[in-house]
């Protein structure tokens, strides 16, 4: 049995939605950051190197040829015979993911022209777009109900990391919760889709910080949801701490026991677009078990297997008096 039989996941959902598999598309619209131009800082989140998850950012493609390659690549992907039981039958239908840097920030002009060349492909039936709770203006999400009206599915992909402002301030993501609570609120009272990205093991943070974060996002309203682990990469302000022994990381074990809890305590509504997370040698620094793509999965599904699947959490708590198990 693989993750589809204990998560509601994102994969799932497309299935039902689109009658087939849907696969994401990744594009680097070479957007960059307020917290890295100035405008709010210039180090970035203490956690970030972007090549971690778009490899090196050289000279900029036009987006109809990074979505052709990515084509290229889902359609020769090989089929997987792992306990996770992904299916990896080829794909007709994508998803323009615009997921580097904060895909958000900039004109409302240069965003238009950008989302629009990846929607001239006719393969693409979804987009979404990756940013920061605080880059958000109203005229971007009135950009966003367009392409829906459309009939593009359309998802806001918030880098939300934790709810505790203490930590936010920590990894100097440059925004409180404050700023993402107010942008949940307009994006899904206009009709937008958000998923909210958490990472669990942040500095100084424990259980009770995941599981608080996971509740204050689900009392404020989301509809899926990213799980990540903490890894280092190579060029992150992490990596000089992870160098000099002052950056504890969540081993496999821990990490899938806490992703697992997590997932537990989530009602079955909530779509989990991504449970774990991965980054290639030698941008990875550390944890090591981060370098292999199967690995979380098939932890966190023998985890879910023993203790239950997602929402089984809340129907056994009656009424949960404390977090844990």
């Amino acid at each position: 049995m693989g993750l589809d039989d204990y998560v509601n996941t994102f994969g799932v959902y497309c299935k039902r939605l689109h009658g087939q598999r849907v696969k994401k598309l990744t594009i680097d619209a070479q957007f960059t950051c307020p917290n890295r131009d100035g405008t709010l800082g210039v180090g970035g989140c203490t956690f970030c190197n972007v090549a971690s998850f778009s490899g090196e950012r050289g000279r900029e493609q036009p987006i109809a040829i990074q979505l052709t390659e990515g084509k290229v690549r889902a359609q020769s992907a090989k089929k997987c015979t792992s306990s996770v039981n992904i299916n990896t039958a080829p794909t007709a239908k994508y998803i323009a993911y615009f997921q580097a840097y904060t895909s958000t920030y900039d004109e409302y002009e240069v965003l238009k022209q950008k989302y629009d060349q990846a929607l001239e492909d006719s393969d693409i039936v979804g987009l979404h777009i990756g940013t920061r709770p605080d880059c958000v203006p109203n005229e971007v999400i009135d950009l966003l109900v367009e392409y829906q009206q459309r009939g593009i599915e359309v998802w806001l992909e918030l880098g939300l990391q934790t709810a505790n402002d203490h930590t936010l301030k920590r990894i100097n993501r440059g925004h409180l919760l404050c700023e993402y609570r107010r942008t949940v609120k307009n994006a899904r009272a206009r009709g937008i889709k958000v998923c909210t990205h958490l990472i669990l093991g942040l500095p100084g943070e424990t259980s009770i910080d995941y599981f608080n974060s996971l509740q204050t996002v689900l009392g404020i309203g989301v509809d899926g949801l990213k799980l990540h682990p903490l890894h280092v990469v190579e060029g992150s302000t992490m990596a000089k701490q992870w160098r000099y022994n002052a950056m504890p990381l969540l081993t496999l074990e821990e990490y899938a026991a806490e992703a697992a809890k997590l997932i537990r305590h989530t009602p079955k509504n909530i779509i989990f677009h991504r449970v774990t997370a991965y980054a290639k040698k030698p941008i990875l620094l550390a944890p090591d078990w981060c370098a292999f793509r199967w690995d979380g999965l098939v932890a966190i599904v023998n985890e879910l297997r023993e203790f239950g699947g997602q929402g089984s959490a809340l129907i056994a708590s009656q009424p949960k008096t404390s977090w844990g198990e």
